[in-house]
């Protein structure tokens, strides 16, 4: 069973949930950890021979140490770029908290040391009319750790999902600084500053602004003793 389980969310979508995932995956196998990784729902797949695949998933898939087929990495592969929910629905299927949680499980009951689930969007995406998919990590009961792009509102959006992730009853385990853009944020250092003071979470790492993004080579940039005893 996996020892230590982890929800990947951000605060908005495009903030560079995966690159983190992918980057926390290769700096715990430089530690000598055991990774699993999954992206239960993902939207925006391509057409192959193989069915469905989605980039971001695939990234998981490579960069965690355990062999997993695609399947069990995204279950279920939505081909529309848009909001899940909607993907569903054009695809004629039913997204459900009950069942992303019970192929949650399953995953983790495989040996691990290390297992990321991956979400889409931020904290209250939906799943269905009912139900967000924050409904996932709160069965699971799992920590949160939250990726916050250096932009111009992320002090705002960071405490507001913090505030909503443990209203929801979840610890938030750590936050990545992630640099999304070429160009540096206005006053970039006051505003890591405030988040660094106010963020009631430690910081895991600050990712570059890299091109080519190279989740490996990010590894360095990442704390992992923040958040697990290796």
């Amino acid at each position: 069973m996996a020892k230590h389980s982890f929800f990947v969310t951000g605060t908005d979508t495009g903030v560079g949930k995966t690159l983190v995932s992918a980057t926390l995956l290769h700096a715990a196998a430089e530690a000598g950890l055991r990774t699993l990784a999954m992206k239960p729902i993902a939207s925006g797949c391509e057409t192959t021979p193989d069915g469905l695949r989605n980039e971001d998933a695939l990234a998981l898939q490579a960069a965690m140490t355990e062999s997993l087929p695609y399947d069990q990495v995204n279950p279920i592969a939505l081909e529309p770029a848009i909001a899940p929910h909607i993907a569903a629905q054009q695809a004629g299927r039913q997204l459900t908290a009950q069942r992303l949680v019970g192929l949650c499980r399953g995953l983790q009951m495989r040996s691990a040391d290390l297992m990321l689930i991956e979400g889409a969007g931020g904290w209250r995406v939906p799943l269905n009319d009912r139900e967000t998919y924050a409904r996932v990590p709160q069965e699971l009961g799992v920590p949160v750790i939250l990726v916050v792009p250096l932009q111009l509102g992320c002090i705002s959006h960071a405490l507001l999902s913090v505030e909503a992730i443990h209203r929801d009853g979840l610890k938030v385990a750590g936050w990545v600084a992630n640099r999304i853009s070429p160009e540096p944020m206005s006053m970039e250092p006051e505003n890591l500053d405030y988040l660094k003071s106010h963020m009631p979470a430690p910081l895991l790492g600050e990712l570059p602004w890299q091109e080519e993004p190279d989740a490996r080579a990010l590894a360095k940039c990442i704390h992992l003793q923040n958040l697990i005893e290796i």
